[in-house]
């Protein structure tokens, strides 16, 4: 995902450097370029043979080390780098970089480069409180650094609260976030709805289906890592929420009825890849329980819920793109090709759950992309892939 991408990680003095091993790992993993600059404290944490394990590049630590093809090193890196990720960086660090300061290899090598940086800083609660600290870290964002904001926790000293480091994981997404795709949606406000929703019928049971909501949160990410401006709104599912969007949670149909309707006149594109549950007890708690050989029976009067696509293609605006999902059993193209007509909607993006690796929970998806003017059957990839292929369909019609 990153090839041809140069990555410039800065690691400094303190406990969380062994997360940074981690962090290299997945941005190799990325195909990235990793190039990786320590200061002298942080090579008391981790060794620097770690990292050139991981790059399969020298660690650059000393301002003045002769081992290397000749160049003035710091600008040659500066040079080089896509993105410049400081992790983990000391109150020491972030008080240099907000001010200027240049006087080891990392400091000097940052202040030279002109790409997009992101910093993570880890350190004590109280370090990290300090006003001074805040005002170093506000001086950064306002000089353009994304900061990553510290998790609460028990920390290294044995105090509890804000100052570990974020996860490698989340620093990766925040890497991703920048390098990963061109922000070809940048001027774009997207809504995607995913996931089930679930209808009470008591305290205990309820009406829902089997989405994972996987397909509609790989769209959602995809379109924010593309450069658009993303609201999620969501059922409840066992994902854990993407960044860099607003999050909508939402359980019932009706609940995500009012969140769709509510921004419908704000929004660019919509694209419904929430399986929402098509009926509703008519009255919650009102079920009859009769016994039938023996055997208790339960029986209840449902109703539909809102019909959120067809609400949202019957009040669609000028200039505004909708695209709906369509999962079937049988008869997909006619079925799907009827809810494009009968919702007036732009696209119905259709799959069929018997076919291997399409459908609920898994990591795949084949879909059938499906207008008034042209029938496109996407081959079996994972939903990720198949969430750029979508969003690339739209971008072209739009």
């Amino acid at each position: 995902m990153l090839t041809g991408k140069t990555v410039l990680l800065g690691v400094s003095g303190c406990i969380a450097a062994y997360k940074a091993a981690a962090l290299a790992s997945l941005i190799v993993k990325q195909n990235a370029n990793l190039q990786v600059v320590m200061t002298r404290n942080g090579t008391e944490f981790v060794s620097p043979l770690t990292f050139e394990a991981l790059s399969e590049n020298k660690v650059v630590v000393d301002t003045f080390d002769r081992n290397f093809q000749y160049s003035t090193e710091h600008i040659a890196l500066a040079k080089q780098a896509d993105l410049v990720m400081i992790a983990p960086a000391t109150a020491n660090v972030i008080a240099k970089l907000a001010n200027g300061m240049a006087d080891d290899m990392l400091t000097t090598t940052v202040l030279a480069c002109r790409c997009k940086k992101l910093i993570a800083p880890a350190m004590n609660t109280a370090m990290y409180e300090n006003q001074v600290t805040q005002d170093n870290l506000q001086r950064l964002r306002d000089y353009g650094w994304e900061v990553i904001d510290p998790c609460s926790g028990r920390l290294a000293c044995g105090d509890v609260g804000a100052g570990k480091m974020a996860e490698p994981v989340m620093l990766m997404e925040a890497i991703l976030q920048e390098l990963a795709y061109e922000k070809d949606m940048t001027d774009l406000k997207v809504l995607v709805t995913a996931g089930p929703t679930m209808e009470a019928i008591d305290p205990v049971r309820f009406i829902s289906n089997h989405s994972s909501g996987k397909m509609g949160y790989a769209v959602a990410r995809a379109a924010a890592r593309r450069g658009a401006q993303v609201t999620l709104v969501t059922g409840k599912t066992a994902l854990s929420q993407p960044s860099y969007m607003d999050i909508v949670d939402v359980t019932s149909a009706q609940e995500m009825f009012e969140a769709v309707t509510t921004r419908l006149d704000s929004q660019d594109v919509i694209i419904k890849a929430a399986a929402v549950a098509d009926y509703k007890p008519a009255q919650v708690g009102g079920e009859k329980i009769k016994k039938q050989e023996g055997q208790k029976t339960m029986t209840m009067d449902l109703t539909r819920t809102q019909d959120i696509l067809k609400y949202v293609g019957k009040h669609r605006k000028e200039g505004q793109f909708i695209c709906g999902f369509s999962m079937e059993t049988e008869n997909l193209l006619e079925n799907s090709r009827k809810k494009l007509v009968s919702k007036k909607v732009n696209m119905i993006a259709c799959n069929s759950l018997k076919d291997d690796g399409s459908g609920f929970a898994g990591d795949t998806n084949q879909l059938t992309l499906i207008t008034s003017d042209d029938e496109v059957t996407l081959p079996l990839m994972d939903k990720e892939k198949a969430a750029h292929e979508l969003l690339n369909a739209i971008l072209d019609r739009k």
